[in-house]
């Protein structure tokens, strides 16, 4: 296992409509991944995750910076040495090669063919499937899953140092998705290693990484474990980004140590803001509640969620819209007026200018 060092990491494109502005893929990246840890990079389409993955297999070059293995420059390692096991979206096996051949392509280099049956073993005996089976097809004879499954047990049959996932379950349906994300959960216990998984799937993030890096523009917003970025997020990006539902955003002011929105208000705020600082205040659907004497909203719709035992009800009143969690034995009605209250104690206020948030 390798500790992982990105120093300061920067990465641009040209524009392609001919502007002289360049596209930022990655800008100014620090960060110490200790050996043997697992981290999943969040952030939208576009926000430089894939970009910074290639940077650190060695595919693309940084503009500035440095990426290190165990204190090494990368570009100081010999390619043959690196260690880099990388499972791609599409899978990215050779499309005339059974699996077989494609899974034992490494060791096969270096005259050690016979290690692959033993590592094939182990790995069908971790995710309950017949690799074996799969090992005679071509990739046009294998599904989704199965062409992921094949592209991690080839990642897995390498001295591996670093192994590298580009939303390698993107195109999987959702119980085949879940499935193979219990499988991959497996096979990092028993072959671990430093890892990194790209993905925009935050219940994958949470199951198969320690921490996680919010990533937007970029640049990481925040890092920490789902629990932190959940419960004391930096900024109103990571606030809205992480959590299923979506937090609520209220705009708002500071008014002698009180915040006021427009229809939710009186709650204590920081008392050395200046009056008349704007302010946004965001609480989550289920720090919401029904409430006799509270603020009166229209239903616009009702979405239940059996599993989670709530239903999630969104609400408008003039300009606002919010929602928040009812059990499933409350009935609501669609156009229907209820009254909302909310457990100010667990708000988070923003900077609206910086977007920051304010202890």
């Amino acid at each position: 296992m390798t500790r992982l060092t990105l120093d300061h990491v920067s990465k641009q494109y040209p524009n392609s409509d001919g502007t002289s502005s360049n596209i930022i893929a990655a800008d100014d990246i620090s960060l110490t991944l200790p050996a043997g840890e697992i981290l999943a990079i969040l952030g939208p389409s576009g926000c430089g995750k894939s970009t910074l993955l290639r940077m650190i297999a060695g595919l693309i070059q940084p503009d500035s910076g440095q990426i290190l293995y165990d204190n090494i420059v990368l570009n100081d390692v010999p390619m043959e040495d690196r260690g880099i096991g990388m499972v791609f979206q599409q899978g990215a096996l050779m499309p005339h090669w059974e699996a077989g051949r494609s899974v034992s392509f490494f060791l096969s280099l270096r005259k050690r063919e016979h290690e692959v049956p033993e590592r094939v073993q182990r790995i069908s005996k971790i995710t309950g499937i017949g690799m074996n089976q799969l090992m005679r097809k071509q990739p046009r004879q294998l599904s989704g899953g199965e062409k992921q499954r094949v592209s991690i047990a080839r990642a897995l049959t390498r001295d591996l140092r670093i192994l590298l996932f580009d939303e390698p379950f993107a195109n999987i349906d959702g119980p085949l998705r879940t499935e193979a994300r219990v499988e991959l959960k497996r096979l990092l216990n028993e072959f671990p290693t430093t890892a990194i998984y790209v993905t925009h799937d935050q219940t994958e993030a949470i199951a198969l990484s320690q921490r996680i890096a919010v990533m937007r523009n970029g640049q990481f917003d925040q890092i920490g474990t789902y629990q932190q970025l959940y419960e004391s997020p930096r900024n109103l990006f990571v606030a809205t980004f992480i959590g299923t539902p979506t937090m609520n955003i209220f705009e708002g002011k500071a008014q002698d140590g009180q915040w006021f929105g427009e229809d939710f208000g009186g709650f204590p705020i920081r008392s050395d803001l200046t009056n008349g600082t704007r302010i946004k205040l965001g609480i989550r659907p289920e720090h919401m509640h029904l409430k006799e004497d509270g603020v009166p909203g229209v239903v616009d719709q009702v979405v239940p969620y059996l599993a989670e035992r709530y239903q999630l009800v969104e609400v408008w009143l003039g300009k606002e819209r919010w929602q928040l969690t009812v059990p499933l034995n409350q009935k609501i009605e669609v156009g229907s007026t209820i009254y909302c209250g909310m457990d100010y104690t667990q708000a988070h206020y923003f900077d609206s200018e910086s977007e920051l948030r304010i202890g």
